[in-house]
């Protein structure tokens, strides 16, 4: 990517959160989590595709739905928050990257959770065949 090309995704990542977190009255975003997870405008500086993180996940499609809907108005209100002679055309996606890294963190949870209680049955086993254990007695030897 270009340096100038760089700077626009910057420039434009930072206005375009601003935007939504703004909100612009869509029902089909009303109550989600919208982050913009990166930007990549291309080298020709005429596109611009943004990548969105949605929480709650199965809201996805609704939200991709709202952001296509709205994208024209938030390219106008982005470009009300930057000075840049042409902005690009705003293409939104779903990032599936945030998508994976949330699911191997809890996938990791899982495990570990599973670990503590593997650990903590193994130390009540070994704690409990500690207390059955029959007492040895001492061997008697008959000394003649």
């Amino acid at each position: 990517m270009s340096r100038r090309a760089d700077q626009m995704s910057s420039v434009i990542h930072r206005a375009a959160q601003s935007v939504l977190n703004a909100g612009f009255g869509d029902p089909r975003l009303d109550g989600l989590m919208l982050t913009i997870t990166s930007v990549k405008v291309t080298a020709d500086l005429r596109t611009a595709v943004l990548n969105v993180s949605v929480l709650p996940q199965d809201k996805e499609r609704r939200a991709l739905a709202g952001l296509k809907a709205a994208s024209k108005h938030v390219r106008r209100q982005v470009g009300d928050l930057v000075s840049v002679h042409q902005l690009p055309e705003f293409i939104f996606k779903i990032d599936k990257a945030a998508k994976r890294q949330a699911e191997v963190f809890d996938a990791l949870s899982r495990v570990r959770a599973e670990e503590e209680q593997r650990a903590a049955k193994l130390g009540e086993d070994a704690e409990s065949a500690e207390n059955t254990e029959p007492a040895h007695e001492p061997s008697r030897e008959h000394h003649q």
